[in-house]
Parts: structure tokens; C-alpha cells; sequence
């Protein structure tokens, strides 16, 4: 069994993918645009090279995603009430990881020892998705 997060965007899926990518490392095992879909879809042309579907391995999980196209109805919505955490195997790691997601987003709590045990920080990226990262590697 496993859990994959999933994430809907507006058109720029793409570039969200590739930020990612940028910040995780790795290949997609899967990149679709509409335009690599049936004839019949009902998609517009200005829309056929959005992202039908893309996937990312990021550790043992998959990070997913896909635009909304316009004909599907209303936008994705607000991200605001989900957050993706990431647990990371040590402090360094966590710090290049917080650094490249954060980049061009907003710091929400910097990283920092909380009274758990854990290293852990928040940030909103550039693209309006909410990260936590947690690591439980001792400090020193």
C-alpha cells in the first residue's frame, strides 16, 4: 500500500513539476500534455500542451499533478487547508530542501529546533503549495 499526494494547478503545472524536479532531483516516470490524449477530448487548443498527468518518485513516494483545464469547470482551488510534509534524513538536507522550495515563496516558520525533538520549518512555495519539513536527526 501505498500514498501519493496530488496536486491540481491552473496552467502551470509544468513549471511547478520542473521546480520540483529542480529541488528533489530524479526523472518523471510519467509527463502527458492533453494533446497526448484521445482525439475526442474536449480540450482547448490553447490548452493542449498543459499537463494531463506527471509524476515525480521523491523518496518511496510519488509527488503527482496535472492542470485543470478550462472545459473541466472551475479552477483548482485554493491549496491553503493542505500541506505536504517531508521528512528528511538529516539537518543538511532539510536546510538545501527548505531553501530550494522557499525560493521565491514565503517563509511561514523558519527552520528551527521545536520542543518535540525535531528540526522543523514551513514555507508556502512560489506556486501556492504549503511544505512541512520535519527532521528528527539530533542536532550536533
Amino acid at each position: 500500500m501505498s500514498l501519493s499526494t496530488y496536486l491540481h494547478f491552473n496552467g502551470n503545472c509544468r513549471e511547478a513539476f520542473e521546480f520540483y524536479r529542480a529541488a528533489f532531483g530524479g526523472e518523471f516516470l510519467v509527463l502527458q500534455t492533453f494533446g497526448d490524449g484521445p482525439a475526442d477530448m474536449q480540450i482547448p487548443d490553447d490548452e493542449r500542451n498543459n499537463i494531463m498527468h506527471v509524476s515525480l518518485p521523491v523518496g518511496t513516494s510519488v509527488l503527482m499533478g496535472s492542470d485543470v483545464p478550462t472545459t473541466f469547470g472551475e479552477p483548482a482551488p485554493d491549496r491553503s487547508n493542505v500541506s505536504i510534509s517531508y521528512a528528511a534524513d538529516s539537518r543538511e538536507e532539510t536546510d538545501a530542501l527548505f531553501a530550494k522550495l522557499s525560493d521565491g515563496g514565503i517563509v511561514t516558520m523558519q527552520l528551527q529546533d521545536m520542543f518535540w525533538g525535531a528540526y522543523f520549518g514551513a514555507c508556502i512555495d512560489r506556486f501556492g503549495i504549503n511544505w512541512m519539513f520535519n527532521c528528527e536527526e539530533p542536532e550536533g
